[in-house]
């Protein structure tokens, strides 16, 4: 039993370099990142760190769908790709069209205690569920890291799980750091600027969605 769990991960040099670069990856703002930390700094730090989880649920969908050889259906099938790219882009410009519709009384009543956690959860989830090029990347940085004499479904599966906790934690880091500099936001003046300014970062990622390329990563 303890040596098929320790086939599910390479030798360990080879290990090392995959925590080192997977922790390299997940400290570098991405897509999630500004995601997240928008949540933060419009509806609080509590708000930030259930984004956190939903995205992170999000992503083991991805690593799972690599695992499984969805990935490769992306790579030959440009129509797959796009429909799921563009399905993730559109609900990013509605969630940024919602913020910026919501109301000044609906914007006050989003602090950390009263924010709708479920939906937050729910809207990080899709967010990095509906990003194909998560899955791209996962199918093309795990294999760098598994070993040939081992299932490679199950190695992907947990260096997947592996690189998504990493994730989490870098993550939290930044929703935690976000979520302190958001009180000062809502007892300033500049209240209503912070939520058009998250409105357009949400609209803006979801037209860097739809129009970017294929690379990208977080």
């Amino acid at each position: 039993m303890v040596a098929a769990m320790t086939d599910l991960f390479p030798p360990w040099p080879l290990f090392s370099a995959f925590l080192l670069a997977s922790l390299v990856l997940a400290v570098t703002p991405g897509p999630s990142v500004i995601y997240i930390v928008t949540r933060s700094l419009v509806q609080g730090r509590r708000s930030g760190v259930v984004s956190v989880a939903g995205v992170a649920l999000g992503n083991l969908g991805n690593a799972f769908a690599a695992s499984v050889g969805l990935a490769a259906l992306f790579a030959v099938s440009s129509l797959a790709f796009s429909v799921v790219k563009y399905a993730g882009a559109l609900y990013l410009v509605y969630l940024g069209v919602r913020m910026l519709r919501s109301s000044p009384v609906e914007n006050s009543a989003a602090v950390p205690a009263a924010a709708p956690h479920p939906r937050i959860f729910r809207d990080g989830f899709v967010v990095a569920l509906l990003n194909p090029k998560t899955t791209i990347f996962f199918v093309a940085f795990l294999p760098q890291f598994l070993n040939p004499d081992a299932p490679p479904v199950f190695q992907s599966m947990a260096l997947g799980f592996l690189f998504v906790a990493i994730a989490a934690v870098t993550d939290s880091g930044y929703a935690l750091a976000a979520g302190a500099a958001a009180p000062a936001l809502r007892r300033s003046a500049v209240r209503r600027l912070g939520r058009r300014l998250g409105g357009g970062v949400f609209i803006g990622l979801g037209l860097f969605a739809a129009f970017a390329g294929s690379r990208g990563a977080k």
